[in-house]
């Protein structure tokens, strides 16, 4: 993909966010924040039979972590719980399609982390967890 259509294909999925709303009685439930500026992601998911049925997500902060939650629940919908769990950084990178800085690494990894957060909800305990960012 060239540079100008992974930069469309990002503003695109900000703009018209795919799966953006909470579901109802979701399976499992998780929160995060980047403390360094403030961009935050909820994330609900449905599972059936081991595999994501429903994903929904609701945020707010800047283009690239809002985007990557959109793209993190087109890219994960109909995965099994174990092919979730095991998404690395590094292929959901891959997905994202542009360079992401060591900067802005916490703003594009911030839904697959509250994601790995939510896959614990419905492994271990039904009440809600929240993820939070670090560096």
């Amino acid at each position: 993909m060239s540079l100008d259509y992974d930069r469309e294909f990002i503003l695109d999925h900000y703009h018209h966010p795919r799966n953006y709303g909470m579901l109802e009685q979701p399976d499992g439930h998780s929160e995060g924040v980047n403390p360094i500026c403030g961009d935050r992601v909820a994330l609900d998911i449905r599972v059936e039979n081991g595999r994501i049925t429903r994903i929904g997500f609701q945020g707010r902060g800047c283009t690239i972590s809002q985007a990557s939650a959109s793209i993190l629940t087109e890219v994960v919908e109909n995965q099994t719980v174990e092919e979730v769990a095991t998404l690395t950084q590094e292929a959901f990178l891959d997905t994202l399609g542009i360079p992401i800085s060591p900067a802005r690494s916490n703003c594009a990894f911030l839904a697959l982390h509250v994601l790995h957060a939510c896959l614990k909800t419905i492994e271990q305990d039904p009440s809600p967890t929240t993820a939070k960012e670090t560096n």
